[in-house]
């Protein structure tokens, strides 16, 4: 039987030791670029390098995230990067950006790519169009439930995520950090956005939330359905955490191998209650099975704190300007780190009991004393955020051993000759020629002895057999000389074997002239009042998201029907016109309809372009993250990219809606979005509008994108596709809009 793969993070060498040795079959981690971790210590060139060997060591397979969205000015560096990772014989590379794909499979037609969970894997067109590219596997969208992971048809390897952080949009689609924090999320940059304070308002009227962290997650934690994921057919397990402790990723590697094997060893498996403590104490925002097992609302979100909440330690019972006294429901241990519920925390380094005496631990049902080093003034509740002991005990762990079989001949007149082999490498080292003993003979069991001293290394003995003469001569010092010899090859090979022949293919690219085509602009309209001011202006093109609008007036007007961001079965449509806003779409819809690109595929590079333009795009709208220089560099490449020129950008589309869970308290039939409007309000009161499309939750920008003062420089860069996306703009201003693309089109030259 086929196991599933175990799939840890890893943010440093410490993380890297504590994954292996703690049962991991693979690890994945970044370098200091390109990756979706920026802010992980990540690895650089020698610390890869000394990574793969470590892992190949070990046999594990090691992934390196190559998954942010590439800028065209930056193709030569990233494929350079790739050529490092390929030579170095990486197992495989994540990747997001799709034509970055594209062009590793040409140049480097053996290096293995996974497609990561940011190209927004959640439809089988999808799939197919990755294995069409030659992915390998695909890390699935964290919303997809277990059930409609089974429903997926394609055979591409599929991984999903287990343990650990949760976004709350579908990843590869959030905007948010770009567009208010000037850190992209598709870059690895996220500024937690989601992580942040909001209020919620319907229509002019602040809703009662309870809690003002509406974004926010609690962490995903399927140990007690191992079972079921098992059984689900996917091919890899993945842990969330590149940004955690050494410790979190040793504990929680070791916690999944256990289960995983106990699973296959007995067809079923035993998860304690101080386990599930221990996980909460390494991490945790609140636990949730997530969307695999369809939790949504209150089980899925936690919208009191963003932080870690640990594990609950006691009561505070007192408070002064100088200590804490707190009632215990747990052991407390000095440099144990707490936190009390006002969100202040502090590690205890010096620790009292009920009598003011320093102890180094006080027991669960005493009273405990701890300084007030954060001038801490009221506090009911505190929590453990850190288990000095269980940190102690994960940092104990064994050396993890490689099983070897050890093979001696030794007869007289013969040269001594070891042989030590594992599952696929044979080594043996040769010696002096075996005398006869003229006094005491060597003997067998100190032959297996010297030989099983393998010390430091990295092996063990699981069978040593012994091959000799009667009477022999061996010097203990030769013995013990071919042994490391040996071992030491043996290491050499593991480290440096080879996953694959290295094979670089030259591409030829061919440069599109640019063509200076006719003005096009293009309005979004999200009424029909807009559709008819939009024909009214004489608009080259018209998007609608209402199919109704759609059929009324595509007689009548140049219109697409934009598609759905989130489709998990792609409907039929032949000969229309789409405004395409995923790969699926694409992929299924091109061939047969007059298809337009929008920004949602994060097109940030030629390489995509040449991809979309293989599929029969018409029109490739480009990512809002690309700068004013690298849209000049793209324009030089392509005739056919759209800029938004103005609009309220999409920030993120999420599967959970504020509203059900907030005013309607979950409930499974819900029609508030068509009665009232409802908003989110930040701390520097930016108003985000919210728009549900059937129980998807769509979040605009506070106000629009406006890049009507640079258009006279996309002019000249030879773009000649504008779109103006709408959303409660009054007809005059819309208007306005129209006349200042189509004016400074017309006086260019001027």
């Amino acid at each position: 039987m086929h196991k599933v793969e175990l799939l840890s993070p890893v943010g440093n060498m410490e993380c890297l030791y504590q994954a292996v040795k703690n049962g991991a079959d693979a690890v994945y981690l970044g370098g200091k670029k390109f990756g979706a971790r920026h802010y992980a210590n990540n690895f650089d060139y020698d610390e890869l390098i000394s990574a793969i060997k470590y892992c190949h060591l070990y046999d594990v397979k090691i992934y390196v995230t190559v998954n942010t969205i590439t800028f065209e000015d930056e193709l030569d560096d990233v494929l350079d990067f790739v050529d490092f990772l390929y030579t170095n014989q990486v197992d495989a590379i994540i990747v997001q950006d799709i034509g970055l794909m594209s062009i590793i499979r040409k140049k480097f037609p053996n290096m293995e790519i996974h497609a990561s969970t940011q190209a927004h894997n959640h439809n089988d067109e999808g799939l197919n169009f990755l294995k069409s590219l030659g992915v390998k596997r695909a890390v699935l969208a964290r919303e997809l439930s277990l059930n409609e992971i089974k429903e997926l048809k394609s055979d591409i390897d599929k991984e999903i995520f287990i343990h650990g952080a949760l976004c709350v949009s579908y990843s590869g689609s959030c905007l948010f950090s770009a567009m208010h924090g000037n850190r992209s999320g598709n870059r690895g940059e996220c500024v937690g956005s989601c992580r942040l304070p909001y209020k919620l308002y319907e229509n002019n009227k602040q809703i009662n939330t309870n809690g003002e962290y509406l974004l926010s997650t609690k962490s995903l934690c399927t140990i007690n359905n191992i079972d079921k994921l098992i059984e689900s057919g996917v091919t890899s397990f993945k842990i969330e955490g590149r940004m955690k402790s050494k410790e979190y990723v040793g504990y929680i590697t070791k916690l999944y191998r256990e289960k995983i094997d106990e699973y296959y060893l007995k067809k079923k498996y035993n998860v304690t209650d101080k386990e599930i403590e221990n996980i909460k104490k390494l991490y945790n925002r609140e636990l949730t099975s997530g969307y695999l097992f369809e939790s949504y609302g209150k089980t899925l979100m936690n919208i009191k704190t963003p932080n870690h909440i640990g594990t609950i330690l006691g009561k505070v019972i007192s408070i002064d300007k100088n200590q804490i006294k707190i009632k215990l429901e747990d052991d407390l241990n000095q440099e144990d780190g707490i936190r009390f519920d006002n969100d202040k925390g502090l590690i205890v380094n010096r620790l009292y009991n009920e009598k003011g005496l320093l102890t180094n631990q006080v027991t669960k049902g005493n009273i405990a004393i701890v300084d007030n080093k954060i001038g801490l003034r009221n506090a009911d509740i505190v929590r453990k955020t850190l288990d000095v002991l269980l940190v102690n005990e994960i940092n104990k762990y064994n050396d993890k051993k490689i099983e070897i079989e050890i093979e001696c001949n030794a007869h007289i007149g013969k040269e001594l000759e070891v042989t030590i082999k594992d599952n696929y490498n044979k080594v043996t080292k040769y010696g002096n020629n075996v005398e006869e003993a003229k006094n005491a003979p060597t003997q067998k069991e100190r032959i297996k002895e010297q030989l099983e001293k393998l010390g430091d290394s990295p092996f063990i003995s699981k069978e040593t057999i012994i091959d000799m003469s009667d009477n022999v001569f061996i010097p203990i010092k030769e013995l013990n000389e071919l042994r490391r010899n040996a071992v030491i090859e043996l290491i050499d090979k593991r480290e440096n074997r080879k996953i694959r022949e290295v094979i670089r293919n030259d591409v030829k690219e061919e440069m599109n002239k640019i063509n200076y085509a006719s003005l096009s602009i293009n309005v979004l309209a999200r009424n029909e009042e807009q559709i008819k001011v939009a024909i009214e202006n004489n608009v080259d093109t018209i998007y609608t998201d209402d199919l109704s609008l759609y059929k009324k007036y595509k007689d009548k007007c140049n219109i697409y029907l934009k598609t759905r961001r989130v489709s998990k079965n792609i409907g039929e449509y032949n000969n229309e016109n789409l405004l395409a806003t995923e790969w699926g779409a694409v992929y299924k819809y091109a061939k047969n309809n007059n298809v337009v690109t929008d920004y949602f595929l994060n097109v940030t590079n030629r390489y995509t372009i040449e991809e979309l333009n293989k599929l029969g795009a018409k029109r490739i709208t480009i990512s809002p993250e690309v700068n004013l220089n690298n849209i000049k560099l793209l324009a030089k490449e392509a005739n056919n990219i759209e800029l938004i020129i103005y609009g309220r950008i999409e920030l993120m589309v999420t599967k959970y809606c504020p509203m059900n869970m907030l005013i309607n308290k979950d409930s499974k039939s819900c029609n508030l979005c068509d009665i009232n409007k409802y908003y989110l309000k930040d701390k520097d009161d930016n108003i985000y509008p919210l728009i549900n499309e059937k129980h998807l939750t769509h979040i605009l920008d506070s106000k629009p994108l406006d890049l009507t003062s640079n258009i006279k420089e996309y002019i000249d860069f030879g773009i000649r596709n504008y779109r103006l996306e709408l959303y409660n703009e009054s007809k005059e201003e819309i208007e306005n809009l129209i006349k200042i693309v189509r004016y400074n089109y017309e006086h260019r030259n001027n």
